[in-house]
């Protein structure tokens, strides 16, 4: 027979010993208790016990068998699973042998006959703990070289990158699972220290500069990335490494995703270009955004969008009254309701069609379900778009906002929260001038018994307006990649991480402010086209060629999140700053607002222009657009004067 036969055979024998594994702990610990005291003895007088100690023998294995069976049963190590013995369970098998043997000592002082071995007391305790605790440890031996004898043939050779916890961790893991098809040959870690040393059994093999001679030298076919701390050009150069070595490569996710899941090596996944930007997870003040949303009604427009429907799931957490979508795109928001419905049953998820411009549809909806707190997340927000439609930019960024913020305070809503954006600082696009104008807009409005914020961030990976999609579309195809400059840089974060900080900032929120979030560094958009092509399994300008375009109108080369006009304060929250604003003066917002509505109106482009440029003094129009107002004047004036 076979090695592996025997040892499938006997992991077998060793499932079915499970079923009554309490019993047979027993019974070994009995026979432990027994062995130990016989032992004790004979080691006392070399292996032959006088017929004179027969007596004092008795006394003690009647004393020590059942009390350290009732102390064990008290401190519960007559229960558990031996396969899993950890060091706290041996120092826990060590307190139980001292109070064992210390109670027996009491017992055996008072009860047996004069004369008994002081160091048979010693002898025993040390004979005891050594099997009790060799007994526990030699299952999980044999049990792990059983397990690792089933594991499936067609397991991949693996290496992994990070020595350190997660890869720790990630060891025992695959270890304990045989059904997991890993054969872990081996760590690699860029730590020097490390060199050479062995952990669990499997040895640090060497660095990452080293990666593509130890994948040719152990057939490597595989290497698991468990460094969840790892920063985004940590990331990306253990990526090219990888590359370059020619093997495939997936990750381990941070803390915060094995919380959510149901362990470490079932959530291995393929690396993602979120795992290249190296941002530390979220730390979220559950109590206070609990304290705010628990028992609450919360309405989202824009529900349907890659903000608004994260915002719907973020809230559901909190155990809201229930969830109000407001969505103007129909099979969207049919989506989200089945999404919401199944995720959170026990969540109300109301689905309203309507637009935020027709007040009267707000006044319905906000009527029927009397919301306590609104998240304003329905925006046009494709720069480009907005530069070739601006009245529309204007009628849904600007009058939206303006028409769901009157609404919200004439139906008592405790809490609006505006969804804004880093563009709106020094405005260079419409959609930029749109958003800075609806901050103003909102925060005219905080003398009016409801509590008005504006939250800032930039760009969101994965929303229907980032460039991922776009760039994973012509990589597909091909290439090229298309980047409009090579130093255009942009801030990034995940759309979770996105709306958990928007709910922590709005928990803050008294009224007045513009919630700033911490970004990071900003993301040179080359370099996030390269590292895309590179997840790819490609080589960039090789297999897919990188194209620049040029700067499209309304762009910046560089975004910015605050102005030096704004005054910054920090927060209690580490990545949320607040920059206080009062908006323009009352009669002077009202008065904008009425020439900006009949610029709309009349369809006068150059009118439009120049009210935002009134309005938002550090708005700086595109020579494009202002090419495009000028040329569309003489209509607007001769539909003015009419036929």
């Amino acid at each position: 027979m076979s090695l592996d036969k025997t040892l499938h055979n006997l992991a077998a024998a060793l499932e079915r010993t499970e079923r009554f594994h309490r019993t047979l702990i027993w019974c070994v610990n009995l026979t432990v208790f027994l062995s130990s005291g016989i032992a004790a003895f004979l080691l006392r007088f070399d292996l032959g016990v006088p017929a004179t100690e027969f007596s004092h023998l008795a006394w003690g294995l009647a004393v020590w068998l059942p009390v350290k069976s009732l102390v064990f049963r008290c401190l519960g190590l007559d229960r558990g699973w031996w396969r899993y013995v950890s060091v706290d369970d041996v120092l826990r098998i060590g307190f139980g042998n001292l109070a064992g043997s210390a109670v027996s000592f009491i017992a055996i002082r008072m009860l047996a006959p004069a004369g008994f071995p002081r160091s048979i007391y010693l002898l025993d305790l040390v004979i005891c703990f050594l099997a009790t605790a060799g007994a526990r440890v030699a299952i999980r031996i044999l049990r792990e070289s059983c397990e690792h004898g089933t594991r499936p043939e067609l397991a991949q050779r693996t290496l992994i990158y990070g020595a350190c916890q997660a890869g720790i961790a990630l060891v025992r893991e695959i270890r304990a699972n045989p059904k997991l098809p890993y054969q872990v040959c081996g760590f690699v870690d860029d730590d020097a220290q490390k060199a050479k040393l062995v952990i669990h059994g499997v040895k640090v093999l060497g660095s990452g500069a080293s990666l593509a001679e130890l994948v040719r030298r152990y057939k490597i076919e595989l290497i698991l990335i468990a460094i969840p701390s790892a920063t985004g050009s940590q990331m990306t150069r253990i990526l090219r490494l990888c590359q370059e070595a020619g093997v495939a490569y997936k990750t381990v996710p941070g803390l915060g995703e094995v919380i959510e899941g149901n362990g470490l090596a079932k959530q291995i996944r393929d690396v993602s270009v979120e795992d290249l930007l190296g941002r530390s997870p979220v730390r979220l003040e559950e109590r206070a955004i609990r304290e705010k949303l628990a028992g609450k009604v919360v309405l989202v427009t824009g529900a349907a969008g890659s903000i608004g429907s994260e915002l719907c799931r973020q809230v559901a957490r909190f155990e809201p009254r229930a969830v109000v979508g407001f969505e103007i795109a129909e099979t969207a928001l049919f989506e989200l309701e089945l999404e919401m419905r199944r995720q959170y049953p026990r969540v109300p998820f109301c689905a309203e069609i309507g637009n935020v411009q027709n007040r009267r549809r707000l006044a319905e909806v906000l009527e029927r379900y009397q919301p306590a707190i609104v998240y304003h997340a329905a925006a046009y927000k494709h720069v480009s778009m907005m530069e070739a439609h601006v009245f529309e930019a204007i009628e849904n960024n600007v009058f939206g906002t303006w028409a769901a913020a009157l609404e919200a305070a004439a139906h008592g809503v405790e809490d609006f929260v505006l969804i804004s954006t880093d563009k709106a600082v020094r405005p260079a696009s419409v959609m930029g001038a749109t958003k800075r104008l609806a901050e103003l807009v909102v925060l005219s409005l905080v003398d009016s018994g409801t509590r008005y914020t504006a939250v800032r961030f930039g760009n969101v990976l994965g929303s229907s307006g980032s460039v991922i999609p776009i760039f994973k579309r012509q990589i597909a195809q091909g290439g090229p990649v298309t980047v409009t400059h090579p130093e255009m840089r942009r801030y990034f974060m995940t759309i979770p991480e996105a709306c958990q900080l928007v709910l922590q900032a709005s928990a803050m929120g008294r009224g007045g402010e513009i919630f700033v979030l911490d970004m990071g560094e900003p993301v040179k958009i080359v370099d996030l086209a390269e590292n895309l092509i590179l997840l790819s399994g490609l080589r960039p300008d090789e297999d897919v060629r990188i194209e620049f375009t040029g700067v499209r109108p309304g762009e910046k080369l560089y975004e910015e999140l605050s102005t030096l006009l704004e005054g910054t304060v920090p927060t209690p929250h580490q990545k949320i700053r607040v920059y206080v604003s009062n908006g323009l003066p009352g009669a002077s917002l009202e008065a904008g607002l009425a020439a900006l509505r009949q610029a709309c109106g009349e369809r006068d482009l150059a009118r439009a222009v120049l009210v935002l440029k009134e309005m938002i003094p550090e708005y700086a129009p595109s020579a494009q657009l202002l090419r495009a107002a000028l040329e569309r004047r003489p209509q607007a004036i001769a539909a003015r004067s009419g036929p």
